[in-house]
């Protein structure tokens, strides 16, 4: 199967809403130059047949956006930096419900754990609020906090790969870390919730590296 991230190409028309396939035309806009973006996760394609139109996707930890090839420097970074706004805003949007998630859970597996953690119930709750995501490994089920819906789909993607690995590893030992190191968005994942948590000043992230490894506790719950 293709990996998580590929999902999602935004292109627009003024015609059409933001939610369907479309492209972005360039227009000029007043207003100072960005500052320089961070290229070692966007690759920009130009096109001579790509005359008035801008799109971007998802291609594994890559952000790739096409422009027409007689855009100037200038109008490159302007234009990546609003398409990358687009694919965050549309990824934002989407809300997976409980069964969606059992399907992206077994999407996950197959991808990064060799389909191995077969989990019998992914669900959202809202009583998990000093956790992202939690599991009973005994009886193979899986709940994530509500307070995740709304943010990118790469941190749900790494939240609920987290709760899987423990259907196979309970704590938070190397091996457990292992598992997850085949997820290229991981450690952009945990900079992300750690950021939500700064902000907020919430309690501190459940399984980070720096904790000692914990035991589940009697009703084999992991974090």
């Amino acid at each position: 199967m293709a990996a998580p991230s590929t999902r999602g190409r935004p292109e627009q028309r003024p015609d059409q809403r933001p939610d369907q396939r479309s492209e972005q035309r360039p227009e000029p806009q007043p207003g100072a130059a960005r500052e320089p973006l961070d290229r070692s996760r966007v690759e920009v394609r130009r096109s001579a047949r790509r005359s008035r139109t801008v799109s971007a996707y998802r291609e594994g930890d890559r952000t790739i956006v096409l422009i027409p090839a007689r855009m100037s420097h200038a109008e490159e970074q302007r234009w990546v930096a609003q398409m990358l706004e687009k694919l965050a805003a549309q990824e934002s949007r989407r809300v997976l419900g409980d069964d969606a998630l059992v399907a992206r859970a077994r999407e996950l597996s197959t991808a990064y754990l060799g389909g191995r953690a077969r989990p019998s119930q992914v669900r959202w709750v809202t009583n998990q609020n000093s956790r992202w995501g939690s599991c009973t490994p005994s009886e193979r089920t899986i709940r994530l906090s509500h307070r995740l819906q709304g943010m990118p789909e790469y941190v749900v993607d790494y939240v609920l790969l987290h709760e899987l690995a423990h259907l196979l590893v309970p704590d938070h030992g190397p091996d457990f870390w292992a598992l997850l190191e085949a997820y290229p968005r991981t450690e952009r994942a945990r900079g992300y919730l750690e950021g939500v948590v700064s902000a907020a000043r919430l309690p501190h992230i459940p399984g980070a590296r720096h904790e000692a490894p914990s035991e589940p506790g009697p009703a084999e719950s992991c974090g």
